[in-house]
């Protein structure tokens, strides 16, 4: 008897849109990390972009007396009703902007309310305009939308922001979408009212949707003030959708709990989506941002003030180091370094930021983002989202990898 041998698995080949997925360079930097350190190696990690603190014990308590009240079953796809109202009265206070509740979208984080944005609004053929030096997964989710990202550099010497003139040279009859992130990952650049004003414009005459991620509004330093670019204007409040959640400010990155407020259609699209993909956020999770929106403030206040510290305790050891050199971040809790001058070592001659990451995390145990992940090829990401003593270790073991 001839029997007829199958070779399984030959029909699972991968989708050309799985196969133009590119791995997100800070996830395979912390498992690196991670590993090395199961390994019972000494690794500094920078590479994290998450709060280092636990959640404050508030919301935890929240979590808890929502499951004792039995509150763990399915809920509303775009997030229960006490929820979107504290985020309103959130808008309302912190940027003067009004929404309504089917004007508001609760997500399993901001990243899947960018991704769903990206998805409801994109044709194939779209163009986003995404400003350089970028957070890692815009252009990731452009793409798998079916769009072109089209990238434009914030220059260096400009504090790496794009120009009203940039914005209008980019622009061309498919450009739909332009994507804003201030305060910035990874260079913690924050856009001026003027400077959001002049690039509002420059969308408004084109007619083009603003997506404004402002998830480190909270962490900010120096004076610095957030201004939400739809707050400027009602037309501008009419173009743009604000995406946002807790992940950041209240050190919840595991709860996955982000929003996302604009137009009503959008926003139902939204919902309509996640209602086939995702469902509803984790109902307990939503129990516990309701309580860091309306719950005491203090918390958020100490963290931040402890990475003020940490950021200037950074920013003192980079000017330390010859040959290294950054500008001094007014938002979020990481650092761009530009290393281009760096790139000769004790240890070698390096051609890029990812071979000096690779062979500091290999000599000296640190671990650092290349910002080749970013859009640019000379620069790294420090987080100072961790202890100064780790910061202070860390740095010192920079500063021996660069000079010997």
């Amino acid at each position: 008897m001839i029997v007829n041998i199958v070779k399984w698995g030959t029909n699972m080949i991968l989708s050309e849109r799985a196969k133009q997925i590119s791995p997100s360079p800070t996830l395979a930097i912390t498992a690196k990390a991670k590993e090395m350190r199961a390994q019972g190696l000494d690794v500094v990690g920078f590479g994290a972009g998450e709060p280092d603190f636990n959640t404050p014990q508030h919301i935890i308590d929240a979590a808890i007396e929502a499951m004792n009240k039995g509150y763990t079953k399915y809920t509303p796809t775009g997030g229960i009703p006490e929820l979107k109202q504290a985020i309103a009265e959130k808008f309302a206070q912190d940027n003067r902007l009004t929404y309504e509740s089917d004007e508001i979208t609760v997500t399993t984080g901001a990243k899947h309310a960018l991704y769903n944005l990206f998805q409801v609004l994109c044709q194939p053929g779209d163009e986003v305009i995404i400003p350089v030096p970028y957070w890692v997964s815009y252009p990731e989710q452009v793409k798998l939308a079916g769009a072109t990202p089209v990238f434009l550099e914030g220059k260096e010497e400009n504090g790496f922001k794009i120009t009203p003139d940039q914005l209008e040279a980019a622009i061309t009859p498919r450009t739909k979408i332009f994507l804003l992130n201030s305060p910035s990952n990874p260079t913690g650049v924050l856009y001026t009212r003027d400077e959001l004003a002049a690039l509002g414009d420059v969308c408004l005459r084109h007619q083009l949707v603003i997506i404004s991620d402002e998830i480190y509004e909270k962490l900010l330093y120096d004076n610095a003030e957030h201004v939400s670019i739809a707050s400027l204007s009602p037309e501008l409040k009419a173009n743009t959708i604000v995406v946002n959640g807790v992940s950041k400010p209240y050190a919840m990155t595991g709860w996955r709990i982000g929003y996302a407020a604009g137009p009503k259609n959008v926003i139902k699209a939204m919902e309509k989506l996640a209602s086939h993909s995702t469902s509803n956020p984790t109902s307990i999770a939503q129990y516990a941002a309701l309580a860091a929106l309306r719950g005491p403030q203090e918390p958020l206040e100490e963290m931040r003030l402890h990475f003020d510290r940490r950021r200037q305790t950074m920013l003192a050891w980079i000017e330390r180091i010859p040959r290294l050199r950054a500008l001094r971040p007014q938002g979020a809790f990481y650092v761009y370094v530009n290393i281009r001058d760096a790139y000769t070592t004790p240890h070698g001659t390096f051609s890029d930021a990812d071979e000096w990451a690779q062979a500091l995390l290999e000599k000296e145990k640190v671990a650092v983002v290349p910002g080749s992940g970013f859009g640019t090829k000379d620069h790294i990401r420090l987080s100072y989202a961790t202890s100064l003593e780790q910061i202070e270790k860390g740095m010192e073991r920079i500063a021996r990898f660069v000079q010997g």
